[in-house]
């Protein structure tokens, strides 16, 4: 066989539609999109239009909410942590928190920190210092001789102000330089 020889399979290629060619071809004309009108255009997005009645989206009821102060936590298992350690990913005498993992390549994403989940095993002996864990996790942790730090993480709420507001406000109304609320 040469390469000349090579042919795609029978019916798996298929020419394109040739649309203007005459009212015999059956797409002349207009070209099968109709007379005039906006569908006719191009760039024609309509998306859950349904013709002036109530769209099937306005129709159902609104279920939950998102909570804009929640976090979004990287989670890693007891078993990817203990797999790391043995390919010698991560050095288990030091310190592994976020930054070791997510340059290890353990996580993907820092996220707003890393949460420990206890399924698996854990042999080695090591030092956590995480955004939170569950208390199997924990307990495995120990276990093992080993210890985590849960860390506080940042509050990057929209109404909240942060530590520094709150202690200058509580210092404002020590010495009663104070703004006093609007009315």
């Amino acid at each position: 066989m040469k390469i000349n020889d090579l042919q795609p399979k029978q019916g798996s290629r298929q020419n394109t539609k040739r649309v203007g060619r005459g009212l015999g071809s059956g797409k002349g004309k207009t070209c099968g999109v109709g007379q005039k009108g906006q569908k006719a255009r191009s760039g024609v997005a309509i998306n859950g239009y349904e013709g002036g009645q109530m769209p099937l989206y306005k129709r159902l009821p609104k279920r939950g909410f998102t909570n804009i102060f929640g976090k979004k936590y990287a989670t890693i298992s007891l078993a990817r942590l203990q797999e790391a350690l043995d390919k010698k990913m991560i050095d288990a005498k030091g310190t592994i928190d976020v930054d070791a993992l997510a340059s290890a390549k353990v996580i993907k994403h820092k996220r707003d920190g890393v949460r420990l989940l206890g399924n698996g095993e854990l042999k080695t002996k090591v030092t956590l210092k995480i955004a939170g864990a569950t208390k199997s996790a924990v307990a495995a942790v120990e276990k093992a001789g080993g210890k985590v730090d849960i860390i506080e993480a940042e509050t990057k709420g929209p109404r909240h102000k942060g530590k520094d507001a709150d202690a200058k406000r509580a210092a404002a109304k020590e010495k009663g330089t104070a703004k006093k609320p609007k009315k």
